[in-house]
């Protein structure tokens, strides 16, 4: 059976289910460890037990280990903040314990010229130094739009960056020439690394995207990412280097309008993906949890829903989506990160105005 063969009657097997198909029910409590945020958009946790977050606007916060306080950090670059663009990720050095050093990925520019950037500091106390724009997406774009600008590092050391095909450049993220739909991977200085598939695009990594604003690393070393789809079509995809994920060449979604994107769902030499939802739940966030709190939880996706306003836990086993279950519907809230924190509960930061970081421990 081929790839999409496999996709189809997982997709299936959600619509007859519904999102209940995993196991029974976990009892866990919700706890806010901060509020009153403005549009935040991801959080990391520093060692000494206190959190990091990212806010739309600009400002990167750090929070106290209780949440009784939070404190805006300076030094951060400007940021061109309309409609989704704004501060995007915020992502420690795998060696922040020595080096101290960061990584924020944010839109740059003017409503005529903009794009993603990746700038590298070093944290002190409340301030950011030696800020370097180590990366800047080189496809720019007049849209306030579909940015991509989720961050994650490999084992070897290098950085996996999101891109977005910008909306009105969607047929960009099918064009190697372009650095819009894409995965990017770098060194930590934000040079090409080596290795890449693709010699005369040395830092992409795999392309068709549309707007990835999840990614994950599994224990195993796999490479999880979700994009949104437009009406539909939403992906989890497996990422494999130098794959063509698709779009818009192929699709399960329509154009707002209704119109037909690409008559195709699939085509030879392009990687179906793993998992999807039609309608569109408007993915954001993706964890994999690894703690020891939940046991039943330890290896799952966890998607972060802004659409469906909730969070959409799928059981994995070897590699393939088996059980979906709808949580945190109490919630009420447009789901825009998710997080495994060191002490092994599950964040979630909720999106807009009066945003929430709150963690999920066991009810007991």
């Amino acid at each position: 059976m081929s790839a999409l063969g496999t996709y189809l009657p997982r997709l299936l097997l959600a619509a007859l289910l519904g999102v209940t198909a995993a196991a029974a029910a976990t009892e866990y409590r919700l706890d806010t460890v901060a509020e009153d945020l403005d549009f935040p958009w991801c959080v990391a946790f520093l060692p000494d037990g206190s959190l990091l977050a990212t806010e739309l606007g600009g400002r990167l916060l750090r929070i106290d280990p209780d949440g009784a306080a939070h404190r805006s950090i300076t030094g951060v670059p400007a940021v061109y903040r309309a409609s989704q663009g704004g501060l995007f990720d915020v992502l420690l050095h795998p060696d922040f314990a020595d080096n101290s050093l960061l990584y924020l990925s944010y839109a740059e520019g003017t409503p005529g010229d903009n794009g993603t950037a990746i700038a590298r500091a070093r944290l002190a106390g409340e301030r950011l130094h030696d800020v370097t724009v180590i990366f800047r997406v080189a496809s720019r774009k007049d849209t306030p739009v579909h940015y991509g600008g989720r961050l994650a590092f490999l084992a070897d050391g290098t950085l996996l960056a999101t891109t977005g095909d910008g909306f009105d450049y969607r047929e960009s993220a099918q064009d190697l020439g372009s650095q819009l739909g894409k995965l990017l991977r770098m060194n930590d200085d934000g040079s090409p690394a080596a290795g890449n598939p693709f010699p005369h695009a040395p830092y992409v990594w795999s392309y068709g995207h549309r707007n990835p604003q999840g990614l994950a690393i599994a224990a195993d070393g796999r490479v999880w990412l979700h994009e949104h789809g437009p009406r539909g079509g939403d992906e989890v995809n497996l990422i494999e280097p130098g794959a063509n994920y698709g779009w818009p060449a192929v699709t399960h979604g329509v154009d707002y309008s209704g119109a037909l994107v690409s008559p195709f769902s699939e085509w030879p030499g392009m990687t179906p993906p793993q998992y999807g939802w039609t309608p569109s739940i408007a993915p954001s966030g993706l964890a994999i949890y690894s703690g020891a709190l939940f046991p039943e939880w330890r290896g799952n996706l966890f998607v972060g829903a802004l659409v469906a306003r909730e969070v959409r836990r799928l059981d994995l086993e070897n590699g393939q989506v088996v059980g979906e279950e709808a949580l945190f519907t109490e919630l009420k809230s447009r789901i825009r990160d998710l997080r495994t924190g060191p002490d092994g509960a599950l964040y979630v930061v909720t999106d807009g105005p009066g945003g929430r970081v709150l963690k999920v421990v066991p009810a007991r």
